[in-house]
């Protein structure tokens, strides 16, 4: 799945929002535009888009240099993501606790040393 096709599934999905060719239909009939929408890159999207899910539980672990672990559990199911870019990693681990699979990317390196 596409970064694009990630994005408007879960605006469908999460937001509730109506997909238009270049924009979405959110509540009471407003509409944004699809570029103001990137939960992938803005970290204020995949927020809206964490709050929007209702998790019954998330956690967000990262280490100084290393990749964060967003791990996300909605109706009992888990999702976990390890990126490098956490708005990356809140979106896909919300993604995958909803069944979805985003675009396969070589995994994120975490470093294994003296702690």
């Amino acid at each position: 799945m596409t970064p694009h096709d990630l994005t408007v599934a879960l605006a469908e999905r999460v937001m509730r929002w109506t997909v238009h060719p270049g924009r979405y239909l959110m509540e009471n009939r407003r509409w944004k535009p699809a570029w103001r929408f990137q939960p992938t890159a803005r970290l204020q999207d995949a927020f809206q888009l964490l709050d929007a899910a209702d998790p019954e539980e998330y956690s967000i672990n990262a280490r100084r240099g290393g990749a964060f672990i967003v791990r996300v559990r909605i109706g009992g199911i888990v999702g976990e993501a390890s990126e490098h870019c956490k708005a990356r990693a809140v979106t896909h681990a919300v993604a995958r606790a909803l069944g979805l699979e985003p675009e396969c990317r070589k995994p994120a390196k975490i470093r294994v040393g003296r702690q």
